[in-house]
């Protein structure tokens, strides 16, 4: 048997970051050690758009019509493959019929990948959008799996109750090459002190509750001001807020705009399998940030020490204040994020884990 690993994945290579930080930026170290990497979206760059956006229910039938018939392909594909790693699901939709064939009929040792709870439903979806998704085929798909690679302690905990054979694998930063010193060290604009948020559509609603609190802090310094970079401009009614689309390109100069970071989140189910991604950002760019204590948040920030947590608006607005005011604690507390990153949570640091997901030892 050669020397290979299958990715099956939702989307192209280089699109969700999910993907990109999980397991993308690991290739090369793959590469090194001798294996064979090949990777299968279910979509193609053109199609993501399509099924995920405001387009024709007759165009999305077809878009996922043709996913499904690529899986097929891709089935046949594996054979000859030594692990095969699945991360989130094989279709987002129906059974879990393709993981099954990968694990019973072709006996394939599969590395089953997730950083959200995705066995759980979302309240907003139709019944039809729920029988269709399937969430019930996650347990199954850990029962099935050789190993699954979770990205925080809730979430293995969870998959754990299916299968003994879990690793808590977390969502990492590649701080030697893209949030690196040289970016870093981006001149900030002197005369305006940036709060930021970066993150996508779906988790702009999570912002909104801070609204009260930075339209209070807008009124009392003047040098305040707002910046969102997302895949939506979120229209926040705030009279100093500059908006920054998203791109793959640019993600890391300007994340470096930022003095502040902000990750709120309500605690809840579903925020409680979220991996951290945010602050892990801002940390690895030596911004301060300031999260709301929710699932693996509590364990990546020592409060007072790396960064801040904050229950409630009054606790928002009295840690951004402190920091708004006192630039030797964002420097302090910048640098202490970023040693984080470094020890725990960097590509480099984590090589070894990820490694091991496929029996190899070392580095």
């Amino acid at each position: 048997m050669s020397k290979s690993i299958i990715f099956i994945i939702p989307y192209p290579p280089g699109q969700a970051p999910s993907q990109r930080f999980r397991f993308e930026q690991y290739f090369p170290a793959l590469t090194r050690h001798g294996y064979t990497v090949s990777v299968f979206p279910f979509l193609n760059p053109n199609q993501s758009s399509i099924l995920y956006g405001q387009s024709n229910p007759l165009l999305k039938i077809a878009v996922t019509v043709t996913g499904l018939l690529r899986r097929c392909v891709h089935l046949w594909n594996a054979r000859h493959a030594s692990f095969v790693f699945i991360h989130r699901e094989a279709a987002p939709v129906g059974p879990p019929v393709f993981e099954w064939i990968l694990a019973r009929v072709l006996r394939k040792k599969i590395i089953f990948d997730f950083d959200d709870a995705i066995w759980l439903t979302d309240k907003q979806e139709t019944w039809l959008e729920r029988f269709f998704r399937w969430r019930s085929k996650v347990k199954h798909i850990c029962r099935w799996s050789y190993r699954i690679s979770c990205g925080n302690a809730y979430l293995a905990n969870w998959a754990g109750q299916f299968n003994a054979s879990v690793v808590i694998n977390p969502t990492t930063i590649d701080t030697e090459n893209l949030h690196n010193p040289q970016i870093i060290s981006l001149k900030k604009d002197p005369d305006k002190l940036f709060i930021g948020w970066t993150g996508s559509h779906s988790t702009l609603k999570y912002l909104e509750q801070l609204v009260p609190v930075l339209r209070q802090l807008e009124q009392e310094f003047q040098q305040v001001h707002f910046l969102v970079i997302a895949n939506r401009n979120p229209g926040l009614p705030l009279q100093r807020c500059s908006f920054i689309p998203w791109q793959k390109e640019s993600e890391a100069e300007d994340l470096a705009r930022i003095d502040i970071g902000l990750m709120p989140l309500p605690d809840d189910e579903w925020t409680r399998g979220k991996c951290g991604f945010k602050a892990l950002q801002y940390m690895a760019m030596q911004i301060p940030c300031i999260a709301s204590p929710v699932g693996v948040n509590s364990e990546i920030i020592q409060h007072g020490v790396n960064g801040f947590l904050a229950h409630s608006p009054p606790e928002w607005k009295f840690y951004l204040t402190q920091l708004i005011a006192d630039g030797n604690l964002r420097n302090q507390l910048g640098k202490a994020g970023r040693k984080t990153v470094i020890n725990r949570y960097s590509v480099s640091s984590n090589t070894p884990l990820f490694l091991s997901l496929f029996d190899i030892s070392h580095i």
